[in-house]
């Protein structure tokens, strides 16, 4: 199958990382490839924490990304969207000072904006007096912080915004980035980052009743395994630079992968579970693929969502089942994030990063810490890196608390001189 020339097409030319996997591609790829859990003690908040674990990133220096001016104006989740920016931008070697900063747009998605900042305010308010709160209150913690702060950086003025809609809003920003240069946009900054481990945050989390207890990291979040019990919260993600196919080629620019189709949907259901026919998911995926162009067939790989609850694990093998028939049990499946926990909106731009670098390198990062056998879900889950024949796609899927599904389809480069052609 062929992909239409006719249109503008989007492509990720940049990626920067700022996870437990490392800071930059260069190291969260070579942690990724070790099969490297990065989940660990958590010790922020020994007294007050629900968890015992948490997957967090090690030797972030802010003062190395940020000028002091910024570190007091906003919080630690923006610090790590504003690193990866500066990191994405980098890697895509993309010289904003040539390029008319109305054709170049950021897009954010976040799921709980600036918990410590927010959290830090509020208790000098309650405990001192409102004079006492910063005058950075305002925007510090605030969904649209890291959008703003990486566009004022940066010179931006391209359309921008942020979308909410906890994890899948990951991936409904990349959608978006695909349409603003559908639309005429050179290029786009988009991605997430979380930093959910704070007191009032990991509250709010915890009446999910859905974190994992346990003090051993190796089994602490393992998605679609018998001994799955609850997941393992982190921080960090991931921001990457899209821009406009032939653009990116005219510059000789390096490309990772194209977005080739996206679908979103809700499930109509409850507050908080999921609707356990997973109809409106497998419509998600199902669409994702059709706009793409392609068929279940097509599809290389899928980076799962992986909840680790046996509920929500079997509802999205069910739908893997549904949309992928009789190849659902080859197609490879795979769930990188058990390295670092759930990130929130920071783990589908995980997700995409690392399936990105999958399609440009030719393998598939593994689901560590799982027995594929303990659990009888049919599917071919990837438990060590492999290097497939064909990896030409990978379809990403998100579900967030309260009823959203997103699903992302990429294809990536067959060779170096022709880029996505089936």
């Amino acid at each position: 199958m062929s992909i239409s020339n006719s249109r503008r097409r989007a492509v990720i030319t940049g990626i920067g990382v700022v996870a437990p996997t490392g800071i930059g591609v260069g190291e969260h790829w070579k942690t990724s490839l070790a099969g490297q859990c990065r989940i660990s003690a958590f010790t922020r908040y020994p007294e007050t924490s629900p968890i015992r674990l948490a997957g967090q990133v090690e030797d972030f220096d802010a003062a190395e990304h940020l000028s002091n001016k910024l570190l007091v104006q906003t919080d630690r989740w923006t610090w790590f969207a504003l690193a990866a920016a500066n990191l994405a931008l980098a890697d895509a070697e993309l010289d904003l000072g040539t390029m008319d900063p109305y054709s170049v747009s950021v897009l954010t998605a976040s799921a709980s904006g600036g918990n410590e900042f927010g959290q830090r305010e509020i208790e000098a308010l309650w405990s001192r007096h409102p004079s006492a709160v910063s005058a950075y209150q305002s925007i510090a913690w605030f969904y649209a912080a890291s959008t703003g702060q990486i566009s004022i950086r940066h010179g931006l003025k391209g359309s921008s915004g942020v979308l909410v809609a906890d994890t899948a809003g990951a991936l409904d920003v990349v959608a978006q980035a695909r349409r603003n240069i559908e639309r005429g946009g050179a290029a786009v900054v988009v991605g997430g980052t979380e930093a959910p481990l704070t007191p009032y945050a990991l509250v709010c989390q915890e009446s999910l009743g859905r974190f994992n207890r346990t003090a051993d990291p190796s089994m602490a979040y393992r998605p679609f395994d018998a001994a799955a019990a609850g997941y393992v919260p982190g921080e960090g993600g991931a921001v990457f630079v899209v821009e406009e196919l032939s653009a990116a080629k005219d510059r000789s620019a390096s490309i990772y992968a194209e977005v080739l189709g996206h679908a979103a949907t809700h499930d109509a259901h409850h507050h908080h579970e999921a609707a356990p026919d997973g109809r409106r998911l497998i419509r998600a995926l199902s669409l994702a693929i059709e706009r793409s162009g392609l068929t279940p067939d097509d599809i290389d790989v899928i980076f799962a969502d992986a909840a680790a609850d046996p509920a929500a694990d079997a509802i999205e093998a069910n739908a893997v089942r549904a949309v992928f028939g009789d190849r659902a049990g080859e197609v490879l499946v795979t769930a990188p994030k058990t390295m670092v926990g759930r990130l929130y909106s920071g783990g589908p731009s995980l997700d995409v990063a690392w399936a990105a670098l999958a399609l440009a390198h030719g393998v598939v990062p593994q689901t560590v810490n799982l027995d594929p056998g303990s659990a009888d879900y049919g599917l071919n889950f990837v438990i060590e890196p492999v290097r497939p024949a064909r990896l030409r796609t990978a379809l990403i899927v998100a579900r967030g608390v309260g009823g959203f599904n997103s699903a992302v389809v990429l294809g990536g480069p067959r060779r170096n001189d022709d880029f996505v052609s089936f």
